[in-house]
């Protein structure tokens, strides 16, 4: 079994899509990770805020400022309660899955829907990179020592995770169900114990963390309390994730994806509340030095006790397992985009196990980038966090609005086809269009806040990025578009007879590799010569001498090359023969090793493609490579390898 196999999984047939869905628990693992993980750090974001007016500690007005970080938190679950609503219309509206994507392209044209694409798809990459970096955050409080080599373990993870994906949704969503249940058991464990003590005027306070230190600190204001509502607003990061993942789930698709989404928003809800909750009762404090979580298990539990580490791994787990939701979903909007001809092709293609594998592997690149860039800092990266969603949540909703407002010209009983949907009449209408326009209104607001409050922070660099994303977007479009025209344009009629074609063979020395060159061009029957690039003077002469001695019936050609170029020589030797005969075609025959390993292939100059690559750009040019096998090497003596240049 090779390694790629190994590491994999066996290649699935193209019939098996239809059984890579998931059941509801499954897809709960799946899409609602990212979700359930930012309940780790939305509170503690809150926290951080709050701590420029409050200080260091909960004595004096310092209780007061942060126990706001409650009322905030309840205004970011109505913000939740009304985006799920919203998002479950949108599920049942578009079965096929797309979410934003899909939504705005249906209902308000191509450039918002590039729009919301190019905010979703950062958002995905930065939920990888935020979401290891926190889990190893996670890590670092209970093993302080590892600090150093932070960068170095989520690195490492965000590898494993990529190929854990590469193996199938399915698969992965099986392995990744385990953990996302033991955090979600963990953490009720851990909220039902600390509400317990608190009824019954046992739950202490923690008074041994190291607050986060400001070198000058701020009045409580509206600005502020925006920008600590708009850290923990990303608590709502991951919503879109089902809605964009549809034809992941067992049938009834629809329907499963909606009870999927309700869990997923209830449980959200729950421990983000319990957690603010509870944090306000022990007097947590945001520190650089232990997470929210760690001083709510500490301070709950007991003490740094078995269940302590249990509940400080499933949450590092959790934060972990949220770069999964980024790995099921940005494959598939990336080849939704690629699809329309708005990012390169190669990320429509499914790989062995039936994922879009280029999509996979181009999100890993991205977000191993990201946490080289931010040393995997998570302060570093949440204000680059969050504003993508929110602009994706606005269009999304707004684009129902449209689509409500379409189906209220209908009568009762009429269907229309719209460009993604059917559209039928619905009585029920304006109550949906309602709720869709709230939670359009209320994520513009976010956004807005969003974008302001931490606009010097970092967010700057993604208002900055969408744009040009987009722009990449149509620039790869319209090449798309004007290479559809030139084919479709060109008129290559049809020879009525033979072309002559004349055949030239690149030599680089004379051994078995160009015996078996010599014997493939004879076979054609064609007129044909040698090509020779001298690099070498002494190689050069003794080819020469072996071409003259065996060879008769085809001239070597020798062509110098003072500055020892391989490529430019020849390709000006071909460009110059085209232009003395236009009328005939030239074949381009070259050879290559072929070794039986990767290791051994890599040790020999694979120049046939970089020929390809160049000489195709000729007209009435054709190049073929012959390859040469060479299998189960045996070692030869010193005498026999000095006859022999390779």
């Amino acid at each position: 079994m090779n390694l790629g196999k190994l590491l994999i999984g066996r290649p699935l047939q193209s019939e098996e899509l239809g059984h890579q869905t998931v059941s509801k628990p499954i897809g709960l693992a799946v899409f609602a990770s990212d979700a359930l993980s930012s309940v780790a750090y939305a509170t503690e974001e809150i926290l951080v805020i709050l701590a420029i007016a409050a200080g260091t500690s909960w004595a004096g007005t310092g209780g007061a400022i942060f126990g706001i970080s409650l009322p905030i938190a309840i205004a970011i679950a109505v913000l939740l309660v009304i985006v799920t609503i919203s998002y479950r219309q949108t599920i049942y509206a578009y079965p096929n899955g797309g979410g934003a994507y899909i939504v705005a392209r249906d209902n308000l044209g191509e450039t918002p829907a590039q729009v919301a694409g190019a905010a979703l798809m950062t958002d995905y990459i930065l939920t990888v990179a935020v979401s290891i970096s926190a889990g190893v955050a996670q890590i670092i409080s209970a093993f302080p020592e590892l600090l150093p080599y932070r960068v170095h373990i989520a690195v490492v993870i965000i590898i494993i995770m990529t190929v854990i994906n590469l193996r199938g949704v399915k698969e992965s969503g099986r392995i990744f169900a385990i953990p996302t249940f033991f955090f979600l058991a963990m953490m009720f464990l851990t909220l039902v114990i600390g509400l317990v003590r608190y009824l019954s005027g046992t739950l202490p306070t923690i008074t041994d963390v190291q607050a986060i230190q400001y070198g000058s600190a701020s009045t409580l204001g509206v600005f502020l309390i925006l920008r600590a509502f708009s850290s923990g607003s990303t608590a709502l990061t991951g919503i879109e994730a089902i809605s964009n993942g549809i034809t992941a789930f067992n049938e009834p698709r629809s329907r499963n994806a909606a009870t999927t989404l309700v869990w997923m928003s209830g449980i959200l809800i729950t421990l983000f509340l319990g957690i603010t909750f509870l944090a306000n009762q022990i007097h947590a404090l945001p520190s650089d030095d232990e997470t929210v979580i760690s001083q709510l298990a500490r301070t709950v539990l007991g003490g740094e006790n078995l269940l302590y580490y249990l509940t400080l791994a499933g949450t590092t787990l959790i934060l972990l397992m949220a770069a999964n939701t980024s790995y099921a979903d940005f494959p598939r909007l990336a080849a939704l985009h690629a699809g329309d001809g708005f990012l390169p092709r190669q990320l429509t293609y499914r790989g062995s196990r039936l994922v879009f594998s280029w999509g996979i592997m181009l999100l890993a690149v991205v977000a191993i980038a990201l946490v080289l860039l931010t040393g995997a800092d998570v302060s570093a990266l949440i204000p680059l966090y969050a504003i993508g969603v929110f602009l994706s949540f606005t269009v999304s909703q707004t684009g129902m609005v449209v689509r409500m407002r379409k189906i209220s010209r209908l009568k009762p009983g009429e269907t229309i086809q719209g460009l993604e949907t059917e559209l039928t009449y619905d009585p029920r209408w304006r109550q949906k269009m309602v709720i869709s326009g709230i939670g359009a209104l209320c994520t513009f607001v976010v956004m807005i806040v969003f974008g302001v409050t931490k606009f010097t922070s970092g967010a700057w660099f993604i208002i900055v990025m969408i744009p040009v994303l987009v722009t990449v977007f149509f620039r790869i479009h319209h090449h798309y578009h004007d290479v559809g025209a030139a084919l479709r344009s060109r008129q290559v009629s049809l020879g009525a007879q033979q072309s002559p074609v004349h055949v030239i063979v690149l030599i680089e020395d004379f051994h078995a590799e160009t015996v078996n060159l010599i014997n493939f061009v004879r076979s054609m029957g064609q007129p044909w010569h040698a090509v020779h690039v001298a690099l070498n003077k002494g190689k050069t002469a003794r080819l020469q001498a072996r071409w003259a001695e065996e060879i008769q019936d085809a001239e070597l050609v020798i062509i110098e090359s003072p500055y020892r170029m391989l490529v430019a020589p020849i390709y000006d030797y071909i460009a110059a023969l085209r232009h003395e005969r236009q009328d005939q075609f030239i074949h381009i025959v070259l050879g290559q090793l072929i070794m039986d390993t990767f290791w051994e292939q890599a040790l020999h100059q694979n120049s046939p493609f970089i020929f390809n690559l160049a000489l195709s750009r000729l007209e009435k040019v054709a190049v073929t490579t012959v390859p040469y096998q060479i299998h189960h090497l045996t070692p030869v003596t010193s005498e026999a390898a000095e006859e022999t240049v390779l």
